[in-house]
């Protein structure tokens, strides 16, 4: 087992998720998830919305297979919205619609989402549908389909990973989308494998909405990529208004502050909630560069404390499994 297939089966440890949660942001993650509580991310984003930058919120949860929660992160994405709305904070939302329900009730799930994206339409206030692994992937783009029949502010990500990624660039071309290179291990009958063939899709993806599609928003944090961005909409002018660049709360900062002060439309995804183990875990599991930015900014001895944990339960489960042979 290579480090990110590592890091993506922690992720994916009910045991280990319940158990950081006790903890708090106390072992390291804090620098890479805005607090736990809506007014510790509504202090980020007005740091952040000074500087110029933009934000899109996501309430984290894992783990969701009840009714009870699902609804609780209803509400809690609600009042984000409602928070976003009274402030008057330069924010959206990301959501995953698995946390609303969607492995176990669909009907329950696209309720929960119709209220969300109704109260984010009053107030003028976009929603992304974030995309997880391919086994809920279509069932998402038939929600967000079936609520833009209604309303007009919602969107969702393409993973450059996947080989239909560009089919289903051209099936959303109307839409605002974010392209990612994706951040969940997928089989080689689905996904590309190597970093080399998921740039070369990313790259296809990125021209192939900036020239055909609504509102891009490019979310990376490869400076290669960038810098060919810059060139492309330069050559094809293309204005600044037509996309933006994103990169996650915590990476590469800097970058985040001098590509706003150059004039780019600049959005931060800003995870934040008690239930951060998951997503930290995976920002752990993406591609080399994420994970070296994340060792420089991230780990402190704390940090490694919570790793080595979860390398030695994860460890233990595989021998004990073993036995069990």
């Amino acid at each position: 087992m290579n480090l990110r297939d590592f890091f993506i089966a922690l992720s994916e440890n009910r045991a280990l998720n319940a158990g950081a949660q006790k903890f708090g942001l106390r072992l390291g993650a804090q620098s890479v998830v805005a607090g736990t509580t809506i007014p510790e991310v509504v202090t980020t984003i007005k740091r952040l919305n000074a500087k110029g930058i933009a934000c899109t919120v996501d309430n984290l949860g894992e783990f969701v297979h009840d009714e009870a929660e699902a609804l609780a992160a209803k509400n809690n994405i609600l009042a984000v919205i409602e928070t976003i709305h009274a402030e008057g904070l330069n924010a959206h939302i990301s959501l995953k619609p698995t946390q609303l329900g969607l492995s176990f009730d669909l009907e329950l799930c696209y309720n929960s989402l119709h209220d969300i994206v109704k109260t984010a339409h009053d107030y003028g206030i976009f929603i992304n549908f974030d995309t997880e692994t391919y086994e809920t992937l279509h069932q998402s783009f038939e929600l967000m389909e079936r609520l833009h029949k209604e309303f007009d502010n919602v969107g969702t990500v393409i993973q450059a990973y996947f080989y239909e990624a560009l089919e289903n660039a051209e099936r959303f071309k109307d839409y605002r989308l974010r392209l990612v290179k994706g951040a969940y291990k997928e089989n080689a009958s689905l996904a590309y494998q190597t970093k080399e063939d998921i740039d070369k899709n990313y790259i296809k993806l990125i021209e192939y909405h900036l020239l055909n599609g609504k509102f891009t928003s490019i979310a990376t944090h490869d400076h290669n990529i960038i810098a060919h961005v810059k060139r492309f909409v330069k050559a094809h002018n293309i204005p600044h208004d037509a996309f933006e660049f994103q990169m996650l709360y915590g990476f590469r900062s800097e970058m985040q502050y001098d590509l706003a002060a150059e004039g780019f439309n600049f959005c931060t995804y800003l995870p934040f909630g008690a239930d951060w183990y998951g997503y930290f875990m995976r920002r752990l599991a993406e591609r080399p560069q994420n994970l070296e930015l994340v060792v420089k900014q991230v780990f402190d001895k704390k940090t490694t404390t919570l790793v080595g944990v979860g390398l030695g339960a994860f460890a233990l489960g595989r021998l004990t499994k073993r036995a069990k042979k």
